[in-house]
């Protein structure tokens, strides 16, 4: 078999569906031909592999690329002094009544042009890049109107073109109140629908909204979903993080990829993402930041089966973490989540998050050639250690 790309004496943890666990097999082969895998899988297993480039790996693990797959990377401005006022004792309203809050990065968004946002975010995307994120998911929702989420997404498919790397950008335009709608959700809810979803086909991958009760409600939420899916869009849902609206059940209605956050998701909540195939992501560094005491329903989840996902969700008010590793770390040390768990969640999970599990998120014939190669003796460490990256090498596309 002629290939460009052949990584041997390497230990895979492959995260294929088909195989327990991590998918891990101990004397493993990958081979790549341009940026799709054409073999992963035991050496003894492998074909006569005719390479142009052949890398050995001393033994090394490999897992796929890992997936943020919920951020809100593209912004201006950030909220350190916010921080520092609540640490003193100001609370979330007396901040917002100051011109603080989600409006103030809306402000200082709008003003950003698009190259300033791509600048001012490559430092955080760069961070992820460095400890082996090979896709990310960027969510819009602070430009609050037609002409500035559109630059927010425009600034993270450019993203793309600045960093290798695979950039999912989602449609988050119902996230809060503009200024200039402030005492009228439903007329922002139709300038969503009628002028914001639609401009947006072909620019974003996805629609979200935030359903809670300082955001929009059940029925508002309904007509994003029902317009996103009118104009072809997948939709998913930051749901139940503050209190039990329902959320997540009614994005089961409408075959939502996923809903995020899920820390007062009810059993109804569970069984309808389960019911749906939707993933559960787990957003552990915003219930650290909020310093959250009320934990997501990891153990029903996980009876039901439902794939959890795990991402950094970051932003600049309640989870600036550009570590997937450390997110990782809070998943297992914050949810009890296990550390085939938070692999499984930054990879194959991520993907399905993503609507992207046939491309991306395990090792296996067919699917981008992604990936992470780690000075590691067991993939646990990748969830044990804090504050310590051992990535190696890391391969997007096969190069």
């Amino acid at each position: 078999m002629q290939c460009d790309r052949v990584w041997r004496d390497a230990r895979l943890a492959t995260m294929r569906e088909d195989l327990p666990g991590l998918g891990v097999i101990e004397d493993g082969v990958v081979a790549a031909q341009g940026d799709r895998i054409v073999f992963a899988g035991p050496a003894s297993e492998a074909p006569t592999l005719n390479a142009s480039e052949t890398i050995r790996c001393d033994g090394r693990w490999i897992t796929p690329g890992l997936i943020d797959c919920h951020t809100h990377l593209v912004h201006a401005g950030n909220r350190a002094h916010e921080f520092e006022l609540r640490l003193n004792g100001a609370t979330y309203e007396e901040i917002a009544r100051a011109g603080g809050g989600i409006i103030s990065t809306v402000n200082a968004t709008r003003a950003a042009s698009e190259h300033e946002l791509i600048a001012a975010s490559l430092p955080r995307l760069d961070a992820l890049i460095a400890e082996g994120v090979t896709t990310i998911e960027i969510k819009s929702g602070y430009g609050l109107s037609r002409e500035h989420e559109l630059k927010q997404l425009k600034a993270a498919r450019r993203l793309s073109e600045e960093r290798p790397i695979s950039v999912s950008p989602t449609l988050l335009a119902a996230h809060a109140l503009p200024p200039e709608f402030a005492d009228d959700a439903d007329g922002y809810i139709d300038e969503i629908c009628a002028n914001i979803i639609p401009a947006a086909v072909g620019v974003a991958d996805a629609v979200d909204a935030f359903c809670e009760n300082i955001a929009f409600t059940r029925e508002q939420t309904e007509r994003v979903f029902r317009a996103a899916r009118g104009c072809g869009l997948p939709v998913k849902l930051h749901a139940e993080q503050l209190s039990n609206q329902n959320g997540a059940a009614l994005a089961a209605r409408y075959g939502a990829l996923s809903a995020d956050h899920l820390e007062y998701l009810d059993e109804a909540g569970v069984a309808a993402m389960k019911r749906a195939g939707m993933a559960a992501v787990m957003l552990p560094g915003a219930f650290y930041f909020l310093r959250d005491t009320h934990l997501p329903p990891i153990a029903q989840l996980r009876e039901a089966g439902v794939p959890m996902a795990l991402a950094t969700d970051y932003n600049p008010g309640t989870s600036p973490l550009t570590s997937l590793l450390l997110a990782m770390n809070m998943g297992a040390t914050l949810f009890r989540l296990t550390p085939e768990e938070c692999l499984l969640g930054v990879t194959r999970h991520a993907a399905q998050a993503l609507g992207r599990g046939g491309d991306v998120g395990a090792l296996e014939t067919g699917k981008r050639c992604d990936l992470a190669i780690w000075n590691i003796e067991r993939p646990a460490e990748l969830v044990y250690r804090m504050g310590f990256n051992p990535l190696h090498a890391r391969v997007w596309g096969g190069e």
